[in-house]
């Protein structure tokens, strides 16, 4: 139950980090102070922020080390799966033609 509840959170504060403005605009402007760099684009990235987002949540949960390291990996794999699956995409898949038999 633990580790769900750290996967949503994980989930979101990366969310609110790399996609939304947050409460009077906040967020924005450390993303524009950021600039268009490497840091700028970081935060850009939900992927790249989950890893930074996580480690924090992996090294509590975990007792030893090992179990740190992979709390913090599958907390940030578990936000981009939650990130994929709540993210709706415009493309649609090819129809596929319709074979008739003669």
């Amino acid at each position: 139950m633990v580790f769900i509840l750290l996967c949503l959170a994980v989930w979101r504060l990366t969310h609110l980090i790399s996609k939304e403005d947050g409460p009077f605009d906040i967020i924005y402007r450390i993303r524009k102070a950021a600039g268009a760099g490497f840091f700028g684009s970081l935060l850009d990235c939900f992927y790249c922020v989950s890893i930074w987002v996580a480690a924090p949540f992996g090294l509590y949960a975990g007792n030893g080390w090992f179990e740190k390291i992979l709390y913090w990996l599958s907390l940030s794999g578990a936000a981009c799966l939650l990130e994929q699956a709540t993210t709706h995409s415009n493309n649609t898949p090819p129809e596929l033609p319709d074979y008739k038999e003669d």
